[in-house]
């Protein structure tokens, strides 16, 4: 079965990785940010090496999000940037084809263990799983 895996980030934590630390993060260190990148490309190999990963990417930050909605005149209404409430978003994911939601949820078990830096946040990876068009719900 096909899972979708995300980890999420807040613009802060974006910031955070280019040294500036604020109220929600300590500022990362160049060497912690590609101590970081070496632990997600080994699992990422590792997963292209078992044939479980089908994608996974990172995202850009959120300053660099584009809403599009419908507004009350039914045309589109698009603003840039997060919304002021929103807080965590989707930083990457991974599109894994495993045979189980236990062998999934090792690998989830893997990723929340990427290193960071002491003071840095830590969100909860999000497993879910892509339903395949038979009308699975």
């Amino acid at each position: 079965m096909k899972y979708l895996v995300m980890v999420q980030g807040t613009q802060a934590d974006y910031e955070a990785m280019q040294g500036k630390a604020s109220e929600h993060s300590v500022a990362w260190k160049p060497e912690e940010v590609q101590a970081m990148y070496a632990y997600m490309s080994a699992l990422n190999d590792d997963l292209a090496e078992t044939g479980e990963m089908v994608d996974g990417q990172g995202l850009a930050e959120p300053a660099r999000i584009r809403h599009v909605t419908l507004g009350e005149d039914g045309k589109a209404v698009i603003t840039d940037g997060p919304y002021s409430e929103t807080k965590e978003l989707p930083a990457g994911y991974w599109v894994l084809d495993c045979a189980s939601l236990e062998r999934v949820t090792e690998i989830a078990d893997r990723i929340i263990r990427c290193p960071q830096p002491a003071g840095a946040p830590v969100y909860p990876v999000e497993i879910r799983p892509i339903m395949d068009g038979a009308g699975d719900i």
